[in-house]
């Protein structure tokens, strides 16, 4: 059974970079054909998908968040790790990570979910 659980800072600075990790743990980065995803969620609204990395290290995005958003992974700790830059009061929500199979219509595995508020 895979399990996942993001940490980093629940609140943040406007214009200041949000720092979030999952780390997985009963299945491994690598696990051939997943893709290891960041999902939010603004107060009132719906599911945003922001970006993944795949079992082979590549990464997609979502192209409205490209030019603010990176993920990168460290397999050796088995955690994906999602870096937002610029952010501002917009992009308070909770933050998801959860893992889908490439041939899933649906995410297999999520997170417990993050608060992350931006304010000053």
């Amino acid at each position: 059974q895979v399990q996942l659980q993001e940490s980093g800072p629940g609140l943040v600075k406007p214009s200041q970079t949000l720092s979030l990790t999952c780390t997985v743990s009963g299945g491994s980065l690598t696990m051939t054909y997943y893709y290891f995803n960041w999902i939010r969620q603004p107060p009132g609204k719906g599911l945003e998908w922001m970006g993944a990395i795949h079992y082979n290290g590549e990464t997609t995005y979502n192209p409205a968040l490209r030019s603010r958003t990176s993920i990168s992974r460290d397999t050796s700790k088995n955690q994906f790790t999602l870096r937002l830059t610029s952010v501002t009061p917009e992009d308070t929500a909770v933050y998801y990570c959860a893992v889908r199979s490439q041939y899933s219509s649906h995410y297999d595995y999520w997170g417990q979910g993050t608060q992350v508020t931006v304010s000053s």
